[in-house]
């Protein structure tokens, strides 16, 4: 990797990041949480397992485009996920080097979705008509940044998040939230050992009055027991719409995962333990819970 492509992704992170840390208090309230009881010295020692993204299965949009901007940098396509129930596709990315993190792309499948709802994500993306992303230059780490918040489509009407939210939750996610990011994900297995496993570090931010997901248990397993995941429930902000009218949304939340050593490695000491000897790459039945860090049933609890 040249020396301007890793300086142009470290911009864009930056991007990304600093927004989502001034909309998302809890990011701050957990760093500052670490700092103070010693399990880091600054934000920066925390380790960024994934970052997410959401995004719309309509023509000029979705994971077609959206992943070009890393693919630019680096980035290698990896597994591909189905979500039935909540009717997406994905996939993750792996980083062109280990201090970068992993990607995580989500796309609604709209076309799974009933007319109405389909008519009305119609309504504010069928006038995009050539891929925007292909309008920029990706060279350009501060303008691919303000892409991400950029306005694609305009702001919906009250009354059609309303209407999206009752079949997709997801989709009202997206159709007000856009490209913004959805969440990043500290790594606890780098964390001291009294803190090391998502079970320790849910104790920790239950502790700190950090309300955590319940969707499928607090936490999350893969099938091989290798891949632990817990995430906050997402924070509820004030949202004003296309028609002036305001309500409270759900907005972004922060994940926590913990990859234990491959059962080849795992006689080997924690500390010296490397990124490519600890479990990889995803786990569909926990991203699917994952998920609902945004939705009201947890959201409203």
């Amino acid at each position: 990797m040249n020396i301007q492509k890793k300086e142009g992704l470290e911009a864009i992170l930056k991007s990304l990041f600093t927004p989502y840390l001034e909309r998302v208090p809890d990011v701050q309230k957990i760093s500052d949480a670490m700092i103070s009881n010693g399990l880091i010295s600054t934000q920066d020692d925390i380790v960024n397992d994934h970052i997410a993204f959401r995004t719309l299965g309509v023509s000029n949009l979705g994971i077609a485009s959206f992943e070009k901007i890393f693919l630019h940098y680096g980035y290698t396509k990896k597994d591909y996920f189905f979500f039935e129930g909540k009717k997406l596709d994905a996939y993750w990315y792996a980083p062109p080097e280990p201090e970068f993190p992993r990607i995580f792309i989500s796309e609604l499948r709209v076309k799974d979705l009933s007319e109405n709802a389909q008519s009305i994500i119609a309504k504010y993306t069928e006038d995009i008509l050539t891929d925007p992303v292909d309008a920029l230059d990706l060279d350009s780490a501060e303008e691919v940044g303000n892409f991400f918040y950029k306005s694609l489509w305009q702001l919906p009407s009250l009354e059609d998040y309303q209407t999206l939210l009752k079949e997709s939750e997801y989709a009202s996610w997206v159709i007000y939230n856009r490209y913004y990011l959805n969440h990043y994900t500290i790594s606890v297995h780098e964390l001291p050992e009294a803190y090391n496993s998502v079970a320790k570090f849910n104790t920790f931010l239950e502790s700190i009055g950090i309300r955590l997901n319940t969707a499928g248990g607090k936490i999350k397993t893969s099938a091989d027991g290798l891949l632990k995941q817990s995430s906050t429930v997402a924070e509820m902000i004030d949202a004003e719409f296309f028609d002036k009218k305001k309500t409270q949304i759900s907005g972004s939340y922060v994940e926590f995962a913990e990859r234990l050593p491959l059962p080849e490695f795992e006689e080997i000491e924690t500390s010296k333990l490397t990124r490519q000897q600890r479990r990889e790459g995803f786990e569909s039945a926990n991203a699917d819970k994952i998920f609902e860090s945004t939705f009201s049933s947890q959201t409203k609890k």
